[in-house]
């Protein structure tokens, strides 16, 4: 194993991060809290990320694995748009670093014009405030720490989408 991605594994747990891993330490499901002072706040989400052979010189791939309401994560999938973490990589980033600063900075500040669901990317531009109350019912519905447990027995959380919400704008 990669003593590079023992000790930032290691380093992510020391930051009271709750990590699993498997796959000698090359996949992680890692518990992500969602910032404070956002639509996200309160919400618990599984972040699943998969370290390749050569990081830290090639990025890993962090996704979510727990349904998010956000313009640039993809709402079935789960994958992340964040330039960090694909373009602008660099091997002096580590694990902490993304979940400490990329993944909030993420939910602090969404991208409506580089959308990966171009659903809440519309909504967030039409209607912040509209964007901030389906965020806050999509925390409540999937990322409530409540079920938490739930989602560490594995279920899946991408089993719902999002119906058309232009079309349900009188109901919220």
């Amino acid at each position: 194993m990669n003593r590079r991605i023992r000790t930032d594994v290691m380093k992510l747990m020391a930051n009271k991060f709750d990590v699993t891993t498997c796959d000698n330490y090359r996949n992680l499901i890692v518990k992500f809290y969602g910032p404070r002072d956002t639509p996200y706040e309160g919400g618990v989400w599984r972040v699943r990320v998969l370290l390749p052979d050569n990081y830290p010189f090639k990025s890993p791939s962090v996704g979510f694995d727990t349904q998010i309401f956000h313009p640039n994560v993809d709402q079935t999938s789960g994958t992340i748009c964040l330039d960090v973490l694909n373009q602008k990589w660099s091997a002096l980033y580590d694990l902490v670093i993304i979940f400490d600063t990329f993944l909030p900075q993420l939910l602090r500040h969404p991208n409506p014009e580089d959308p990966l669901n171009h659903c809440a990317a519309m909504v967030l531009i039409r209607s912040p405030e509209r964007y901030r109350h389906v965020v806050a019912m999509h925390v409540q519905e999937f990322a409530n720490p409540e079920r938490a447990h739930d989602r560490e027995e594995g279920n899946s959380e991408h089993e719902s989408a999002v119906s058309d919400l232009s079309d349900n704008d009188s109901d919220r």
